[in-house]
């Protein structure tokens, strides 16, 4: 169909606003990779916007340089993976069960999940049952207490409950069981709203610092995040440790070849290094992204 003038007209707006859209959802990202390239005292002049003036690799040095950060990596590749998959499993069991017509009590079970989403015990008594557990300063402590989602659980439901009624009829003459029906028929069914809650799951595994800081005290199960967030800690240390050698005339040779680093330039260096691994995971589920943030959105 031939468009207008004003057709045209308004179309060239709409993209123009888009273009401009995303440079404006992109800049600040890519600051801050310029950032994380800059000399820090440099930085600290200002001026720094879309290329670094002053090239330099000594925040990622920094950063690096420690042996256990490929450690700290795999802890949080293996939390990952592990937390997303145990999530994701027990979840969907767990909406199966309450999307599935004739069970005993489902009202009062979606009701119960429901006030866990206004209403917790608090962060004392949450710490006291980890460790009455046994799950103190081990890898499940960063798994287990997440392995149900009510949230996540919600959208599964209506996803399930969306599904046509004649295919679990049908599995049930062929004499498909239960766990035959989700297993065969509904999670292969569920493509777009498995990869959408796996990516948030992810997203959150990935991104948690804050769950080992608490319950865990041996640094070699520190996760990447938790990892990076002490060696922050440390620089910021060390910058006040070398303003007050200096304000004394007694600088050390250490601190002298930390000059160029301070906080800002550091944590975003940190921040490159933790955000651009999971970043790279959306491309490949976008196309079932789009998919799943309709889930909900439209009920005959």
């Amino acid at each position: 169909m031939k468009l207008s003038s004003g057709d045209k007209a308004l179309q060239t707006l709409i993209y123009m606003f888009l273009v401009l859209l995303g440079l404006a959802t992109l800049y600040p990202f890519w600051n801050s990779a310029v950032i994380s390239f800059n000399e820090g005292l440099d930085t600290a002049k200002g001026g720094i916007t879309v290329w670094p003036r002053s090239f330099t690799l000594d925040n990622y040095n920094i950063v690096f340089r420690n042996e256990r950060i490929l450690d700290a990596f795999l802890i949080s590749v293996s939390r990952t993976v592990a937390g997303t998959a145990i999530s994701i499993f027990f979840t969907a069991i767990f909406a199966y069960g309450l999307s599935v017509k004739g069970v005993i009590g489902k009202k009062y079970y979606m009701i119960f999940a429901i006030i866990t989403m206004y209403f917790s015990g608090g962060l004392i008594p949450f710490y006291l049952l980890n460790r009455e557990l046994g799950m103190m300063d081990t890898f499940w402590v960063m798994v287990i207490p997440t392995a149900v989602s009510v949230w996540n659980m919600i959208i599964f439901r209506t996803f399930f409950m969306g599904l046509p009624d004649g295919l679990e009829e049908s599995a049930k003459i062929d004499g498909a069981s239960t766990f035959g029906i989700f297993f065969k028929i509904v999670l292969p069914l569920s493509g777009p709203v498995l990869a959408t809650l796996s990516l948030f799951t992810a997203v959150y595994h990935w991104n948690d610092w804050f769950t080992a800081t608490i319950f865990i005290n041996d640094a070699k199960l520190y996760p990447i995040q938790t990892f990076l967030q002490q060696i922050m800690n440390a620089n910021t240390m060390s910058e006040q440790l070398s303003i007050a050698s200096q304000a004394s005339g007694a600088a050390s040779d250490a601190l002298s070849r930390m000059q160029s680093v301070t906080s800002k330039s550091l944590t975003m260096a940190t921040m490159m290094v933790a955000t651009i691994p999971i970043v790279l995971v959306y491309p490949f589920v976008q196309r079932f992204f789009v998919k799943g943030v309709m889930i909900g959105s439209l009920k005959e």
